[in-house]
């Protein structure tokens, strides 16, 4: 894990010390709420509908124990005893009070903690693989390169007011868990034939009111120089990005008008200009970021474990938990273990002051003392050995932590809609919480399968409904909430943007209708193990439309 080195500690605090005067500034009233928006938000503070509201920066989704006590911490003296994680991997916290604002930040800077570029139109929180340094399937770990890239990127004066805000995401696995596809910049680490590190560079992804799949703009940039291309790409965007319209803002309408081929030419022209210089990337430099990420002393064990073999044959509870949320590791006789935030009927991505405490606890004893936060809302143990499955299980299901449900139906990616969000147009807590309360029967998810649902309050897609298999949007219709629904979307590397498959649905019937697609597919499906994306893709939307409105 990065530990911060005197620049940055000295930065973070300055940062705290000038924030908490902008705060009392505008507490006595020298600044107009106007005047202090530019200065909170660029230190992750928003205004929502019923409080100020905290995001606290959480750099490719990796925590230890001690800033995860501190956050529940944070939970339990500063908000409403709980926080929420998010689809960029960070963490909001929904009540706080702005005169405590400093303080909190304070807090965090203990921990080598911040918030800041958590919002702004800036180069926002880099995000990568939850599951990286650990999958069986991982060629390279992207966290060093999501690392330089977050040191790169804070506070660079060429891009502190870029048109609009900016993501990039890094995977180093041929299977992609960090949704690159759908960034403004996606990297993809491999390796050539020689063994050396290139990146496939994809540009122009997005959700929101325009969603947009990434095209690839390179597929063979070598290591040296990941930093200068990235820049060649933000200096063109900055330069050419619109500004005179904010829904026109993003790299992804840029590429689109102006064409991939154009766009690759004027970033090739801006590369030349400044490759080879101070940007480059140096292998000294590399090694340095990477030592910080060494794996863990593993222990040499075997492939298998008694002890885990038992609890599977035993306990019917640990071998669902053991089916649904544990992933394969690289080293023989660890797994990686998916920690569920979507109990049946819960608010998903919320976890309490009690519950971040015991997982803290479990992540010093039993995993290294790492835990990642996960784009889809639930947090992970990436180094648990097989022997200590059934000890951890036992400590996750005494916290409520321990829903067998990872990818199933009930794993539900929400944001926080109209409860919260000033932005949004209906609710998306309430809508997750009936279809899992729909969907609870663990057998009957089982059954189903994998089948990922997502829903977004509005049209800005903060709940990544566009590449749900089943997305949900809330809208306004004449002051009456209403949902509209798309099917076939992905956000792996077959990434997909869902079809809207035709008028909403009140309030009181989506979740009829969400019951009505599963069913459908149960019918289509030509076995078990054929899943929805599957059936989907097979068959198209057109049995799915039939079925929720011609038979309606």
């Amino acid at each position: 894990m990065y530990r911060y080195d005197e620049f940055d500690s000295a930065f973070v605090l300055e940062r705290v010390a000038e924030f908490r005067d902008q705060v009392a500034r505008r507490l006595n009233g020298e600044l107009t709420e106007d005047q202090f928006k530019p200065l909170r938000l660029m230190n992750g503070v928003y205004l929502q509908l019923h409080a100020y509201m905290l995001r606290v920066a959480i750099p490719y989704g990796v925590l230890s124990s001690r800033q995860l006590r501190k956050l529940a911490y944070i939970a339990r003296r500063y908000d409403r005893d709980y926080g929420h994680f998010t689809t960029r991997q960070n963490i909001q916290f929904n009540w706080i009070k702005l005169a405590e604002m400093p303080d909190i930040l304070a807090e965090l800077a203990e921990v080598e903690m911040h918030a800041i570029q958590t919002s702004g139109n800036c180069i926002r929180n880099v995000t990568a693989d939850h599951f990286a340094g650990a999958a069986a399937d991982e060629v390279i770990d992207p966290r060093p390169y999501a690392e330089i890239l977050r040191q790169w990127s804070s506070l660079h004066p060429e891009f502190t007011f870029l048109p609009r805000k900016f993501k990039i995401a890094v995977t180093g696995s041929p299977h992609d868990r960090a949704a690159i596809q759908v960034h403004d910049i996606g990297l993809e680490a491999k390796r050539d034939s020689a063994g050396r590190v290139r990146f496939a560079v994809w540009v122009g992804g997005g959700q929101g009111r325009t969603p947009m799949i990434a095209k690839k703009i390179r597929d063979d940039l070598p290591e040296s120089e990941l930093l200068a291309y990235c820049e060649a790409i933000l200096r063109v965007y900055n330069l050419e990005g619109r500004r005179d319209n904010k829904y026109k803002a993003r790299i992804k309408i840029l590429v689109h008008e102006k064409g991939l081929d154009d766009l690759a030419d004027d970033v090739e022209l801006e590369f030349a200009s400044i490759r080879g210089k101070s940007l480059d990337l140096p292998a000294a430099e590399i090694a340095k970021i990477e030592a910080y990420f060494a794996p863990p002393p593993f222990d040499e064990l075997p492939a298998s474990s008694a002890i885990y073999d038992v609890a599977v044959r035993t306990d019917p509870e640990f071998a669902a938990f053991a089916r649904q949320n544990l992933a394969p590791h690289k080293i023989n006789g660890y797994s990686i273990v998916t920690i569920s935030l979507k109990p049946i009927g819960a608010p998903p991505g919320d976890a309490t002051s009690a519950q971040m405490e015991a997982i803290a606890d479990i992540a010093a004893r039993y995993s290294f003392d790492e835990i990642r936060v996960t784009h889809e809302q639930n947090l992970v143990l990436p180094h648990v050995r097989l022997d200590d499955l059934p000890v951890v299980y036992a400590m996750l299901a005494s916290t409520g932590l321990a829903t067998p449900n990872a990818g199933l139906v009930t794993d539900i990616i929400a944001c926080p809609g109209l409860d919260y969000c000033s932005l949004a147009n209906a609710r998306s807590i309430p809508v997750a919480q009936r279809i899992s309360e729909r969907f609870a029967d663990s057998s009957r998810q089982s059954d189903i399968g994998e089948l990922k649902i997502k829903i977004s309050g509005c049209i800005n897609a903060c709940g990544h409904h566009h590449v749900g298999h089943i997305g949900i949007l809330g809208v306004d219709r004449k002051g009456e909430e209403f949902y509209q629904i798309t099917l076939g979307g992905s956000a792996d590397e077959n990434c997909a943007i869902g079809e809207i498959v035709g008028p909403g649905f009140s309030a009181d019937q989506i979740v009829d209708a969400i019951e009505q697609i599963v069913a459908t597919y149960l019918e289509l499906r030509d076995s078990p193990r054929e899943r929805f994306i599957d059936v989907y893709r097979r068959v198209g939307v057109k049995p799915f439309q039939e079925s929720l409105y011609v038979n309606a």
